[in-house]
């Protein structure tokens, strides 16, 4: 499935083209289930690299350590179709703050992705020479989103959110939230990129943009964001380096061929 850079809304998601490319100027984007039975797991940990299995082992509840191994297996598993390689022959690099990166591809059209998780649900998102960043976030009816944005959002942000009418502001706070997180995700720079110094629109039905930054006026024009329906209860973004990208959007098929 193919949707403009600027048109995408609640569509359906697809199973992947036998001969998957990831083409230049196109954005892809896959949705996948975290939640597998033992023995696919079990199955899944195999495909891992030593220093993840290391980590999955430090989670203290299993049901994290198993979302985990499932969630590095499928981006294993994707970034396989794309580079004709096997899962497990797949490299990873750090930046400072933790992004990962393959670790041996360093042309400027080299594969970019981000990825994000929540509530058993995970986004992958994928493009060539350009930064990337997605977030997903399972909207909780626990929070009180005023307060987290009093302490997050910039002060134009704090105002839009106020001035929306109640019923709409736990929606308008997971709006912003996850387009500031796509934003800093696609920047590789972490929280030491503050949240409250630079802008997101986030009224319900308006666009997704960068809407400036405090540090770089012309910052904004460089970015894309873009709302994601990934299904009910969800809500996600993402942020692209630069314009004129054409996003397609996958459902993970399963079994996975890494589970066998």
């Amino acid at each position: 499935m193919i949707v403009s850079s600027n048109a995408f809304a609640a569509s359906p998601w697809h199973g992947p083209e036998e001969a998957l490319i990831l083409g230049n100027d196109e954005v892809h984007v896959w949705r996948a289930a975290l939640d597998h039975r033992p023995s696919q797991i079990d199955s899944l940990l195999d495909t891992l690299a030593e220093d993840e299995q290391q980590r999955a082992g430090r989670f203290y509840f299993p049901i994290d350590r198993e979302r985990f191994i499932v969630a590095r297996a499928v981006l294993r598993e994707i970034l396989g179709f794309y580079l004709n390689r096997a899962a497990r022959s797949v490299s990873f690099c750090y930046g400072p703050f933790a992004k990962p990166a393959l670790a041996w591809e360093s042309t400027g059209n080299t594969i970019h992705f981000n990825m994000s998780h929540s509530h058993g649900v995970a986004l992958y998102a994928f493009t060539r020479g350009r930064e990337i960043g997605i977030d997903l976030e399972f909207i909780r009816e626990d929070l009180e989103v005023e307060q987290l944005a009093g302490r997050f959002f910039s002060q134009r942000e704090i105002a839009t959110l106020r001035a929306l009418p109640v019923a709409l502001r736990k929606y308008a706070f997971f709006l912003c939230w996850t387009r500031k997180e796509a934003y800093i995700k696609a920047r590789g720079e972490g929280l030491s990129l503050p949240l409250d110094e630079f802008d997101v629109s986030l009224i319900p039905g308006e666009p997704a943009a960068l809407l400036g930054t405090q540090t770089d006026p012309n910052e904004a024009l460089r970015w894309s964001l873009q709302e994601l329906s990934p299904g009910p209860g969800f809500v996600s973004a993402l942020a692209v380096e630069g314009h004129g990208w054409s996003l397609y959007c996958w459902q993970c098929p399963q079994p996975l061929r890494s589970a066998g």
